[in-house]
C-alpha cells in the first residue's frame, strides 16, 4: 500500500481515521480493478477548514459493488443502502457517512430533474457537478494516490470565494433547477459570491424551479435559514426572482410606500435584519422561522390614516392565522414546530407593549403565563425586532426593553408564574360540587386563573378554595362534601 500523500499534494487536514478509511477504500477499488476518487463536498470543506460529516466516492465501475466491498472490511459490517436505479449506495459509519456512485454522464428531459444516466468517465462525472468547487476530486488509486484533479479551477474559485458552474450556467441550471437553490445556499453558508454569469442564468431560468418538489426546495430553504447570515441567501433569492415563486408572501413585505411625506420601513429588509439578529444568538431553526414570519401579515393589514400615518393594526393576530397555511404550503411540520412559531408571531408585540412606567404586575403576570416555556425565546425575538437606521433610537429602545426584562424577572421570582399550576384543578372542582365535565367547571377554573393573575387570590390552596366556593355560589352551586382547608 502506498504512503498517504494527500497532505503533500493539496493542503487538506485529514485525521488518522479519515486517512485510514480513504486508504482502505482505494485498496478495495484496486483489488476490484476500479479507479476510485474522493470528490465533492468533503474535498471542498477540507480545503476550507470546515467540519465534514460525509464523503462522496466516485468510481470507474460499479459503485454499489465497491460500497459492499468496503462495508465488508468492518466488523461488524455496517448495512449498505443502495439504489440500483441510480447506481448509488450509502454506508453509514458512526462518525461519517459514505456515498458511492459509479462515474456517469447524464441527460435531462425538460419536464424532469431526474436524469437519464449512462456509465461515464471521471471527466463526465465532474462535468455534471453543480459548481467548480464541488467538482474537485482526489485520486485514491495506487499510481497517482492523493493527486488533485481540478479541471475547472475549483481551488482558485475557493480562494476567490466565487461560485461558478463547470459548464455553461444556463445548461447547468436548466438541467437541474435545484442547483439554483443550492448555489444561493452555498453563497449564504460560505459567504461566497455567485459568479455574474451564473447569477444572470439563475434569473433567466428561475421558472424552472417549478419542476422541483416542494420538499427539496424547503430543504434548501431551511439550510439558508440556518446559515451564519441568512439575509445573504434571502436577498439573493429575492433579487434572482426565485423568492417570488417559492415564497410570495415574504416578497409582499418588500418596498416602502409614501403618502403626504409619511412612509413606512421596508418590512422585507427589516425582517432580514431581525433574522440576522436572531441568528447571532441561536441556531434554533424554528425561532429563526418565527423571525421570518413575525411581520408576515403587515402587507394585508397595512392602512394609511391621515392623522397617524401607516398602521398595521392586528398584524400579529392575522400573521398567526397565516402561519399554518404557510407551513402547509412549504411542507414544514404542522405539529409542535408550527404551534411554537404561531405562538411567537401572535405574541411578538406584547413585551414591547409593556414598555410603560405604570404597567401593572397583573399585566406582567399575564405575559409570563401566556408565554410559558417560550418566554425566553419571545424576549429574544422582541429584542431582535428592535431595528432602526438611527443608532441612538435603537440604544434607547434597547435600554427601555431591558427595563421590561428586569421587571418580568422580578415578578417571576416573586410569583413563579411560568411554572404556575392552580392549587385546585378541574377534577377537584368536580368532586367538590358533584359536577360532571362541562361548562360550569371551565367557568370556575377560568375565574380562578384570572383572579390569581390579577393578584386578587394568593397562590395557595386555602385562598383558592375560598374563591372557588364563592364563585360557585354565584352560579347556584354548593359543596357536596366537607371543605378540607
Amino acid at each position: 500500500m502506498p504512503q498517504w500523500c494527500l497532505l503533500c499534494v493539496v493542503k487538506i487536514n485529514v485525521n488518522e481515521a479519515e486517512r485510514n478509511l480513504l486508504a482502505q477504500i482505494g485498496h478495495q477499488a484496486n483489488l476490484m480493478g476500479y479507479e476510485a476518487y474522493l470528490i465533492g463536498g468533503f474535498v471542498r470543506d477540507k480545503l476550507l477548514g470546515r467540519a465534514t460529516k460525509d464523503a462522496d466516492m466516485v468510481c470507474i465501475g460499479d459503485g454499489i459493488a465497491l460500497a459492499h466491498a468496503v462495508a465488508a472490511t468492518f466488523t461488524p459490517a455496517p448495512p449498505v443502502s443502495f439504489f440500483k436505479t441510480f447506481g448509488t449506495a450509502q454506508v453509514k459509519l458512526p462518525w461519517i457517512e459514505l456515498e458511492f456512485v459509479g462515474a456517469r454522464k447524464e441527460s435531462y428531459q425538460p419536464e424532469s430533474r431526474k436524469p437519464d444516466v449512462l456509465p461515464g468517465t471521471l471527466q463526465d462525472d465532474q462535468n455534471r457537478r453543480d459548481f467548480t468547487i464541488n467538482a474537485l476530486a482526489i485520486s485514491l488509486n495506487e499510481y497517482d494516490y492523493g493527486t488533485l484533479i481540478d479541471p475547472f479551477d475549483g481551488v482558485l474559485h475557493l480562494t476567490e470565494k466565487r461560485l461558478k458552474t463547470p459548464l455553461e450556467p444556463a445548461i447547468t441550471f436548466n438541467d437541474d433547477p435545484l442547483r439554483m437553490m443550492r448555489g444561493i445556499r452555498f453563497a449564504s453558508q460560505l459567504g461566497f459570491e455567485i459568479d455574474f454569469q451564473a447569477f444572470q442564468a439563475i434569473k433567466a431560468e428561475r421558472q424552472r424551479i417549478g419542476i422541483v418538489s416542494q420538499e427539496r426546495i424547503t430543504d434548501e430553504l431551511n439550510k439558508i435559514v440556518l446559515s451564519p447570515k441568512p439575509s445573504v441567501g434571502f436577498d439573493l433569492l429575492y433579487r434572482s426572482g426565485l423568492l417570488h415563486i417559492i415564497f410570495p408572501e415574504m416578497v409582499a413585505l418588500a418596498g416602502a410606500e409614501y403618502i403626504d411625506g409619511k412612509g413606512h420601513k421596508d418590512n422585507f429588509y427589516h425582517t432580514l435584519q431581525v433574522l440576522d439578529n436572531i441568528s447571532a444568538h441561536t441556531n434554533d431553526l424554528w425561532l429563526r422561522w418565527a423571525a421570518i414570519l413575525h411581520d408576515i401579515a403587515k402587507p394585508v393589514t397595512k392602512r394609511f390614516e391621515p392623522d397617524i400615518g401607516w398602521t398595521f393594526h392586528g398584524h400579529e393576530a392575522v400573521g398567526g392565522k397565516m402561519v399554518p397555511k404557510i407551513f402547509n404550503k412549504l411542507k414544514l411540520p404542522l405539529h409542535e414546530p408550527m404551534r411554537y412559531v404561531r405562538k411567537l408571531v401572535e405574541m411578538h408585540l406584547r413585551p414591547i407593549g409593556l414598555n410603560k412606567e405604570n404597567i401593572t404586575d397583573s399585566a406582567i403576570r399575564r405575559l409570563l403565563f401566556d408565554a410559558g416555556e417560550q418566554f425566553d425565546d419571545l424576549m429574544t425575538l422582541c429584542n431582535a425586532d428592535i431595528t432602526s437606521k438611527n443608532e441612538k433610537k435603537v440604544k434607547r429602545y434597547l435600554a427601555n426593553f431591558e427595563l421590561v426584562k428586569q421587571r418580568c424577572q422580578l415578578v417571576e421570582e416573586k410569583d413563579r408564574v411560568r411554572i404556575w399550576q392552580p392549587p385546585i384543578d378541574g377534577e377537584q372542582i368536580m368532586a367538590l360540587f358533584g359536577l360532571a365535565p362541562g361548562r360550569a367547571v371551565g367557568v370556575i377554573k377560568s375565574a380562578l386563573k384570572e383572579a390569581m393573575l390579577d393578584g386578587d387570590v394568593e397562590n395557595n390552596y386555602a385562598s383558592a378554595l375560598a374563591f372557588v366556593v364563592q364563585k360557585a355560589e354565584t352560579m347556584g352551586l354548593k359543596p357536596k362534601q366537607p371543605l378540607n382547608v
